[in-house]
């Protein structure tokens, strides 16, 4: 019997695949997107970034910036009950439409 692995991205097959015109980098605009504090932000993994990618369960979820950090970003998200401060870079977040 081999043991199920239970790794970062362990079951992400389709969560983190992308369409076949999507496949690559994506282009520099996305990081160049300035956010400011208090401001709404979609959390999209980009699975062609490996650095500061926030954990699968946080995919597709909306949080709310707090502070900036280097290169990267302080979101908190509501999960469940609870609030999780993350730490996530540009790659994974878009503006919020809502």
């Amino acid at each position: 019997m081999v043991k199920k692995s239970h790794g970062y991205r362990a079951r992400t097959r389709g969560l983190m695949s992308k369409r076949v015109r999507e496949k690559g980098l994506n282009s520099p605009s996305n990081v160049l997107v300035d956010y400011d504090i208090g401001q709404s932000v979609d959390i999209v993994i980009d699975s062609g970034f490996h650095k500061g990618m926030p954990h699968k369960r946080y995919h597709g979820k909306t949080g709310v910036v707090k502070g900036l950090r280097g290169r990267a970003i302080i979101v908190d998200v509501g999960l469940d009950k609870a609030t999780r401060t993350l730490i996530v870079r540009r790659e994974h977040l878009r503006p919020s439409r809502g």
